[in-house]
């Protein structure tokens, strides 16, 4: 494990570096309108009562609802304006069109109630993998209220109701549903600009994909992991699971063009090298862009949580293949699933609470989601206790605060946790940044063994108060790659105890341990967002 280090002295020296430097990512442009605190507030075009919705708590308003919403998706965008009361909700409430806001009078004003879960909604949701074991896919899927695109929604509920693997991914499961549009030059972590093939292909304000495929030796999986001897020994192709994730795709908006440059709102989050094919592209089915969802409570119906892995869809907010987006807000109460980030980009989650009976994933962020930022969010207590099916593989997990597939640059700012843990759930995330958070670090993280390592290089927590000593993944110099781990409070070992991923020297960095008030900056991401890039 690292020695400790003064948590300023570090700061002083990713500020001489900020784009490139080995344990810290650069996140200071993560979330909405790259990272701008100010969000969009369109003004009101639609009123649900206009469309028949009662607000009484017994009459099923989610048709009103989704015509109020489709209606202002027709316009062009706007906001869709739910009055304060109970509005009862038997289908999923889908923001699906650029520019449209769903917007209650407040969390504590605006509730959807929804009896039904999604699995009685959509139907069942099989295993991706086709394995003996049964899984709901609604364990780590899908949401009461769900921001998709209305095309790629209608593909996913249609792949769904066929028992197929739904297109998850920005460009599906199979990475099939893309156009390339330019070759890209030789580029490092940390540029703002690329030199293309084909200026013409791209325009100022456009939103491209990055891609970049891994090659027969997995080097890009080894480049995301930080390199070195480690790395290059770990066993990439046992992991199937992991290797079905490339080509890497990261969405990002163009700035600007002047010849054959082009210029990137975001600096580059890996180096751009001849070996993994790396181009410019869009999408078949476009991305949904600058929505949102705001000042209301999303409550299920109270049942008794499902063994684990068999979650039936009580599940909060999803944004799914979306940019710019955003929920804030919003409080999701007895959910399976409360907040989720599924290949979604340059969103904010903002002011969220998840509570009630106790969630699986209270926020999960995956298959492939990149500089998203969920701040001033808060886990409640469990107010029940999780049934006991018998076996500690069956009972209900708490996992917390989720990261897998190879999301990146994501930051969790300003959180309480009364329960769960700062669940890495493998699959090779990397370059993430869990900031100012005080937790009860009770939970468990997951993940599948074919998914690969817990963590990437550049993980960084920072001022972390941890309110009963324990362990659980919020120390990270004895497990990641080329990490940082500053100001946490001193913590041991429990429960689930995992070995590194990858052998010899992790270049970690400790500093400031046992004393979160040490913190010099208080939290990484806002201090961040101030520095002059």
């Amino acid at each position: 494990m690292a020695s400790p280090e003064e948590p300023g002295a570090l700061w002083d020296e990713f500020t001489a570096s900020p784009f490139t430097h080995p344990q810290i990512p650069y996140v200071g442009r993560s979330g909405a309108r790259a990272g701008k605190r100010e969000l969009p507030s369109p003004e009101v075009v639609a009123d649900v009562r206009d469309f028949g919705a009662r607000g009484d708590g017994a009459t099923d308003d989610a048709p009103a609802l989704n015509r109020a919403l489709a209606a202002a998706g027709a316009r062009g965008g706007g906001a869709v304006l739910v009055p304060p009361g109970r509005y009862r909700i038997e289908d999923v409430v889908r923001v699906g069109h650029d520019g449209v806001v769903l917007r209650g009078a407040g969390s504590g004003r605006t509730t959807l109630y929804a009896p039904r879960d999604l699995t009685g909604i959509i139907g069942p949701y099989g295993p991706r993998d086709g394995g003996a074991k049964p899984k709901s896919g609604w364990s780590w899927a899908g949401g009461l209220v769900w921001l998709c695109a209305a095309d790629r929604y209608t593909e996913l509920v249609g792949a769904i109701a066929d028992g197929a693997s739904p297109c998850e991914g920005w460009s599906g499961n199979t990475r099939t549903a893309w156009r390339p549009l330019t070759a890209v030059a030789p580029a490092a972590r940390g540029d703002r600009t690329v030199v293309v093939a084909d200026p013409g292909a791209v325009a100022e304000g456009a939103l491209v994909v990055l891609r970049l495929a891994d090659d027969a030796h997995h080097t890009l999986l080894a480049h995301m992991a930080g390199g070195g001897p480690g790395a290059a020994a770990y066993d990439w192709a046992s992991k199937t699971k992991l290797t079905s994730y490339p080509p890497y795709e990261w969405p990002v908006r163009v700035a600007g063009v002047l010849g054959d440059v082009v210029e990137l709102e975001r600096p580059l989050p890996l180096d751009v090298r001849p070996e993994w094919e790396p181009v410019l592209a869009a999408v078949s089915t476009p991305p949904l862009v600058g929505a949102g969802v705001e000042g209301l409570t999303v409550e299920a119906a109270r049942a008794e949580q499902s063994p684990h892995l068999l979650d039936t869809g009580r599940n909060g907010v999803v944004v799914q293949c979306a940019y710019d987006c955003w929920v804030d807000d919003v409080v999701v109460t007895d959910v399976d699933n409360g907040f989720g980030l599924v290949a979604a980009s340059a969103c904010t989650l903002r002011r969220t609470r998840v509570q009630g009976r106790g969630a699986h994933h209270p926020y999960f962020c995956r298959e492939g989601s990149h500089d998203n930022l969920t701040e001033d969010f808060e886990i409640g207590p469990r107010a029940v206790e999780p049934p006991d099916f018998g076996g500690a593989a069956e009972n209900p997990v708490l996992h917390g605060i989720n990261a897998e597939g190879l999301s990146s640059h994501n930051v969790w700012s300003r959180g309480r946790m009364a329960a769960g843990t700062f669940d890495t759930h493998r699959g090779l995330p990397f370059a993430n940044v869990r900031t100012e958070i005080t937790v009860e670090n009770d939970g468990r993280h997951g993940g599948d063994g074919s998914a690969g390592p817990l963590y990437g290089a550049r993980f960084t927590h920072w001022n972390i108060t941890v309110t009963n000593g324990r362990a659980g993944l919020v120390r990270l110099d004895g497990i990641a790659p080329y990490s940082a781990t500053v100001a946490v409070s001193e913590v041991s070992e429990f429960g689930q105890v995992d070995e590194p991923d990858f052998i010899g020297d992790l270049h970690t960095r400790l500093a400031g341990y046992g004393h979160p008030e040490a913190a010099r900056p208080v939290n990484l991401y806002e201090a961040q967002r101030e520095l002059p890039c």
